[in-house]
């Protein structure tokens, strides 16, 4: 249901989104283009799984990479507001996250997720931790962004 919501009212205010993501590995993407008409407001996304990709493709900081790591708010910003700025769309929303069952650190759990949401000249972040297995925490992330997209649109 949330996808549809979020159709109308990108639609509603003829508003193109498009999407950057890391741990989701395309899912965000493929929910978006699951609902019919999607092409309609949806202009792409990049899986910037690498943190090369992000850099390169997204804009991200390399120093931001260093001093936080790819799983975290300063990244997820980046991620989003670079993604916003290359496609030119009226908002962006970005994926980083810890889907597990490896990656934890002492600082950085399992389930771990960063969401950017970015407009031209503003961007947001949420953290979230998911306590799912991999592929759970992947949907809850996806779920997660989209909510935060159509509280932002709604």
């Amino acid at each position: 249901m949330t996808v549809k919501q979020v159709a109308t009212q990108l639609l509603t205010r003829h508003w193109r989104l498009a999407v950057a993501e890391s741990a989701t590995g395309g899912l965000l993407g493929y929910q978006i283009t699951s609902q019919p008409g999607s092409s309609a407001f949806f202009w792409g996304g990049v899986i910037a799984y690498a943190d090369d990709i992000k850099v390169r493709l997204l804009g991200v900081q390399e120093e931001s990479l260093a001093r936080w790591g790819a799983v975290s708010a300063p990244v997820a910003l980046e991620m989003a507001e670079g993604t916003c700025q290359a496609t030119g769309t009226e908002v962006a929303l970005s994926i980083t996250g810890i889907a597990g069952p490896t990656g934890a650190t002492a600082y950085k759990p399992l389930g771990l997720y960063y969401i950017g949401l970015a407009v031209p000249n503003e961007s947001w972040c949420w953290r979230h931790h998911f306590t799912g297995n991999r592929q759970e925490n992947n949907s809850q992330a996806v779920q997660a962004a989209l909510m935060h997209l159509l509280t932002y649109i709604g």
